[in-house]
Parts: structure tokens; C-alpha cells; sequence
């Protein structure tokens, strides 16, 4: 089904590479993509999507255009509607929101209700284009603030939030019962995002503190101490990993220090996974250089946290046979 997806402005890229992991994304424009969905029901699992649109059609974004689409699609309907409008910024429509409500009520056939509507049509003006679909979904972002850290039973600061542990899942395009490794586990945020979409989640880390958090949070989940350097798992017996990788004086950290470490985990990263599954893992600082010797680098992301924080966010994949490059 061609949907469109009216997307959340937390970052100007990842809201649209997530849907993705579902189908395959044939446009976009600010906050909005369009895309092919074999099963419209899993759009449920997108963390920064903010409604999603069965695709009636689009044009240009004038007067006249939005007029002659209204008017070809023809659009009777016996159940109570309304028509709403968003424009995102940089939007070249020159209507008000109003002004084009109006018009999705004059060119639409049947009863309108605006305060019980059936069916809300819903046009999406961004850039040269407005996108025009009838709503499927309202995405809820209460549970994610359900399920935030604090919120745990067992907490920890500077863990991510949960809806940006998700998107990282789908960047990774995690599918049910695939198996999904967090080998930094920490309080168990990757495996909870991970068994809510259907898998098979398993956390490790090298802190016993961490670990008994972990069970806290989510009792009977696969979470062990273990060294990343020295992964208990046979080769290619994980499909994905999605991980944050340590940074700071606060972390337990093993080795002789950070570049030791991240060397030594990408190796048991790569020997670990099956090939051409996607991982996602998540640095402090621009480590391409040295990820490039171990997987191919599939996409690349920055995400600003504060001022002394930004997260490169790496979709990264090897290859059948591909080994490590040495030196």
C-alpha cells in the first residue's frame, strides 16, 4: 500500500531512513516521505512518525494545482469528514491552513463534522509539493515515556530514551525472531525496544552492576556478564547488533582504554553477526576511519545531544567472507 508519513522534526534524516526497515521510501520532502508498504499494520513500530496516510494523491504546491487534484479524485464519501492541513517550513503553498481546509470541504462530497469526524483527509504541504491522504494512524508517544529510564526500576543517567533506541532498531531493520545483541548493554533499553517489535534480544556487558539492572528492568531477559573482547557466542550466530558504545570516565570500562576497546569489539562484532544482516552501533566521536576496516559503512548520522555531546550513529554491515583489514 503507498502510504504517506507525516514525520516528527526531531532530526531531518533518521525519522524518514527508519520507515525503511517496512518498505521502500519513493519520496520525500520536510517531514514527510511517501513510501511502499507491504503491511500497513507495522507502521505501529516507527518511533518518529507522527501520522501515517493512506496516499490519495499530490501536486503542486499552488492554488490551482491543489484545486484540479481535489477536483480529479473525486472523493464521495457517506461517512462524517473533516480536512486538515499541515505546512512545514519552507513550504512554497501559498493558502492559508484554513483557506485549504475550506477547499478539502468544498471539493469532498458527503457530511462534514469537524468535532466527531469518520474520516479525516489530511493534505501535507512541504516544499514544491502537497501530499494529500486519508489518516490511517495517529502514532502515541505515551508509551515511550512510559518505558522512560527513570521511570525503570532500575536506573541509570546517560542512557538514551527509549524512542531513540527504537529508531536505532529500525535503522537496523531488526525483523520478529531475529536474534539482537547489545554487547553494552547497560540498564537493558536495547532489549526492551527489541522484544516489543518481536525479538529475540540479548544484552551483555562487563559490569555486574549493569547486569543486575538489566534483570531488574526486564526479568527472564537473556543478560550476562561478558567481555566484548571475548564474546560468548559461536561465529555468525547473531543476526544484528545494535549498540551504544562506552565513553567517559563514568563507564566500566576494560582494556587498555577506549581505542583498544572499540578495536577489539568490532572484531568480535564482525565475527559474531551473520553477513549482509545491517547493525547499528553508536559513538561519541567520528570513528569511521576505523569501522571501515571491519564492515562496510551503510549510512551515517549526527545527532546533536548538548553542547559536548553529538552521537554519530553508524549502519554499518559486512560482507560473506570479509575479514578484518589489518594494521
Amino acid at each position: 500500500m503507498k502510504l504517506i508519513f507525516e514525520l516528527w522534526g526531531e532530526h531531518p534524516d533518521i525519522p524518514r531512513a527508519e520507515i525503511s526497515c517496512l518498505g521502500t521510501v519513493t519520496d520525500h520532502r520536510v517531514q514527510v516521505a511517501i513510501a511502499d508498504i507491504a503491511d500497513p499494520v507495522t507502521v505501529q513500530r516507527l518511533a518518529y512518525t507522527h501520522r501515517v496516510m493512506e496516499y490519495q494523491g499530490e501536486c503542486s504546491a499552488d492554488e490551482k494545482s491543489f484545486i484540479n487534484m481535489l477536483n480529479c479524485l473525486n472523493i464521495t464519501t457517506d461517512q462524517p469528514f473533516c480536512g486538515r492541513v499541515k505546512k512545514m517550513d519552507g513550504s512554497q503553498m501559498s493558502l492559508s491552513t484554513t483557506q485549504m481546509e475550506r477547499l478539502i470541504g468544498t471539493y469532498i462530497e458527503g457530511p462534514v463534522s469537524v468535532s466527531e469526524p469518520k474520516t479525516i483527509f489530511r493534505a501535507i504541504a512541504s516544499g514544491d509539493r502537497i501530499y494529500f491522504g486519508t489518516v490511517l494512524w495517529e502514532l502515541d508517544r505515551g508509551p515511550y515515556h512510559d518505558r522512560k529510564p527513570g521511570n525503570r526500576e532500575f536506573f541509570h543517567p546517560g542512557v538514551m530514551m527509549p524512542r531513540m533506541i527504537r529508531s536505532l532498531v529500525n535503522l537496523a531493520h531488526a525483523m520478529p525472531d531475529e536474534i539482537v545483541l547489545d554487547p553494552f548493554c547497560g540498564t537493558g533499553g536495547t532489549q526492551i525496544e527489541s522484544e516489543l517489535i518481536g525479538c529475540t534480544a540479548i544484552g551483555t556487558d562487563a559490569d555486574p552492576f549493569m547486569i543486575q539492572g538489566t534483570r531488574r528492568n526486564l526479568p527472564g531477559s537473556q543478560a550476562a556478564i561478558a567481555d566484548v573482547r571475548h564474546l560468548p557466542f559461536p561465529d555468525g550466530s547473531i543476526d544484528l547488533i545494535v549498540s551504544d558504545l562506552p565513553y567517559g570516565q563514568s563507564v566500566f570500562i576494560i582494556g587498555s582504554g577506549l581505542d583498544d576497546l572499540y578495536q577489539h569489539a568490532l572484531a568480535e562484532m564482525l565475527r559474531v553477526t551473520k553477513p549482509r544482516f545491517r547493525s547499528v552501533i553508536v559513538t561519541h566521536r567520528d570513528i569511521r576511519p576505523l569501522v571501515a576496516r571491519f564492515f562496510t559503512i551503510c549510512e551515517y548520522y549526527e545527532q546533536r545531544v548538548h553542547r559536548s555531546l553529538t552521537r554519530r550513529i553508524l549502519v554499518i554491515m559486512h560482507d560473506n567472507g570479509q575479514s578484518p583489514i589489518k594494521g
